[in-house]
């Protein structure tokens, strides 16, 4: 197997810019004189709008966005293509019902709302199906990209996958968000000249047909007896897509809670722009003679097998393009592949060091030790993603089950500590996790070998599909079970139906005597309620729109507004710091059976 020594070379200089721009973005972080895990996370909630806009677009648009679309459009049809309308629904809902109200909080991570309503460790399992929906998206599109070098360079396929995490990771360990977002800026504008350029030289080939009048070809049809399963993908993509650090990350890192709503909205309109050259290169493959192309037919009908559809956006550059160009459309899945892996390692190593290192295992853990288990996270998640692209074939199965997963577990229950906090605890989110997980596992998933032990109606017996929208029925029954549990656990303990000694959980009125309701977060602040010392969070986005800029870099405004105060002990009133830890006021401990609610 000869290499394409000069695919490589052009490979190799394409990392080097995107190495280079992370390098300098990392340079970009304000030296404050000491390290704060925070800023490092949310890039000190500095992120402006031209920045924000190209990585909040970036937050779905990646190496399985544009070769899925692709995919989509040349084995199914556009109508099948769901993906970039999915996803910028995804994003205006996202923008509609968490955006301003999660940045307005002041919350660092995605799972901070849920800890602090259900406690550290129902955080940790709600943060399980997070975990594995980000470590294995990054596998798959790592093993994506691995496949296409291999095709298209002939390059070993371990040394590619290799090579493209060892540099995401690289330049995201140091520069943390910085670096992630300014070379989002940098492949996203790859992304789009590299695929733009390969679509006259492709439509121009003498083995494509006419694209414009043949569109019945790539347009594509939903057969009757398969809406329920449409329907089912659309909602998950909608609204599966909303509770994913990734996306989270963007959110949390804006100037204020009405940007992140505005950086939402222009970035849906961003998908679906980045979502049209994919487009219109699966609808050129869709109408190519491929027997009269260099490639080495595996099927004498079809040309390429159903096991390669997945490959058909870089098989087309590579055969339908001349190498100069396919070298710069290579560089563009290469960009795309990179902008989500980053994305990806940063968002799972943050929730970790924050939400389950410091929260569970170290509540009092400094702010540099934080980062360095940050930093420790995001080279072990870097790992893990590589060796699973290397080691498992059907990483894309293991995705497919954790989004699902995320779907109906992790939705329902960000969807209610936001807007109906007063309406859950922890006895309806454990139980709807619970029974969300064993619903969904009973669907089963045939792309990893999981058996439907449940067969809905209209089951495809013969291809063992279930056509019924079984995920959106198994998302219902979580959110059911998390508002039905809450308010039953409430009724039976607060009537005295059932004695405090049997709340288990200490969520309604068994109480311990150190955790005690310590007051509502003011506007614009969050209170993780533990038994440990109070951590409240200010936010710059205050609720009548100024931003502090004294905590913001880069803000706009020139109002001063008052540093956060604290009364001493002896009556004094001091300054205290953002995200200091103050102790709680000294409460009297209740009686015994005491009905106070958490």
């Amino acid at each position: 197997m000869v290499i394409n020594v000069g695919g490589v070379i052009a490979i190799v200089v394409f990392y080097l810019l995107i190495l280079f721009v992370g390098i300098w973005a990392a340079k970009k972080k304000p030296d404050t004189g000491e390290d704060d895990a925070d800023d490092v996370m949310l890039a000190g909630r500095s992120i402006g709008v031209f920045v924000g806009i190209f990585t909040m677009t970036a937050t779905w648009v990646g190496g399985g966005y544009i070769n899925g679309t692709a995919e989509a459009v040349y084995d199914s049809g556009l109508v099948w293509c769901q993906a970039p309308f999915g996803y910028a629904l995804s994003l205006i809902f996202g923008g509609v019902l968490f955006a301003n109200k999660m940045r307005s909080q002041g919350y660092v991570t995605m799972l901070d709302p849920l800890q602090d309503k259900f406690g550290e460790r129902m955080g940790g399992l709600l943060f399980l199906p997070a975990l594995c929906g980000e470590v294995f998206w990054s596998a798959a599109i790592l093993g994506a990209l691995g496949a296409t070098l291999s095709v298209v360079l002939n390059l070993n396929n371990t040394v590619a996958v290799i090579l493209s995490a060892c540099i995401a990771v690289f330049y995201t360990l140091f520069g943390g968000l910085y670096a992630v977002a300014y070379t989002d800026v940098i492949q996203l504008i790859c992304i789009f000249i590299g695929l733009w350029l390969c679509i006259p030289f492709a439509w121009n080939h003498h083995a494509v047909g006419d694209v414009v009048n043949t569109e019945k070809d790539w347009i594509g049809a939903v057969p009757g007896d398969q809406m329920g399963l449409y329907l089912d993908y659309c909602l998950l993509l909608v609204f599966g897509g909303i509770p994913w650090q990734v996306y989270f990350q963007r959110v949390l890192s804006s100037k204020s809670g009405h940007k992140a709503q505005v950086l939402s909205y222009v970035a849906a309109f961003g998908c679906l722009i980045m979502a049209v050259p994919p487009i219109i290169i699966g609808a050129i493959a869709k109408v190519t003679v491929w027997n009269e192309t260099d490639l080495a037919c595996e099927d004498p009908v079809t040309c390429i097998s159903s096991n390669h559809t997945s490959m058909i956006l870089p098989l087309v550059i590579q055969h339908l393009t001349p190498w100069y160009v396919s070298f710069v459309g290579l560089g563009a899945i290469s960009a795309a592949v990179m902008s989500s892996a980053d994305s990806s390692v940063l968002s799972a190593a943050s929730m970790f060091a924050r939400n389950i290192w410091k929260l569970i295992f170290r509540q009092n853990a400094s702010e540099t030790e934080v980062l360095w288990v940050m930093r420790v996270g995001i080279f072990v998640v870097g790992f893990l993603a590589t060796t699973l692209a290397l080691t498992i074939p059907s990483i894309y199965g293991l995705w497919y089950l954790s989004s699902d997963l995320v779907y109906v577990i992790l939705f329902p229950q960000l969807l209610m500590v936001v807007h109906f906090r007063d309406h859950c605890n922890l006895y309806g989110s454990l139980g709807a996790y619970i029974v969300g997980l064993f619903t969904r596992l009973m669907g089963g998933e045939s792309m990893i070998g999981i058996p439907p032990i449940i067969k809905y109606p209209w089951y495809d017996e013969v291809d063992q599909v279930q056509l019924f929208p079984f995920r959106t029925l198994a998302m219902i029954i979580s959110a059911f079970f998390l508002v039905f549990l809450s308010m039953f656990s409430r009724w039976v303990f607060e009537s005295n139906r059932l004695p405090p000694k049997y709340d288990f959980l200490r969520c309604v009125v068994n109480i311990p005597d150190d955790v005690q309701k310590v007051g509502d977060p003011q506007e614009g602040e969050m209170s993780v309620m533990t038994s440990h010392p109070v951590v409240k969070y200010n936010a710059m986005d205050e609720m009548n729109g100024r931003v502090n800029p004294a905590l913001t870099l880069g803000s706009d405004s020139d109002e001063d507004i008052p540093a956060p105060t604290t009364t001493t002990a002896d009556g004094k009133v001091k300054k205290r710091l953002v995200g200091e830890i103050i102790s709680p006021p000294a409460v009297t401990s209740p009686k015994k059976h005491d009905q106070t609610k958490l």
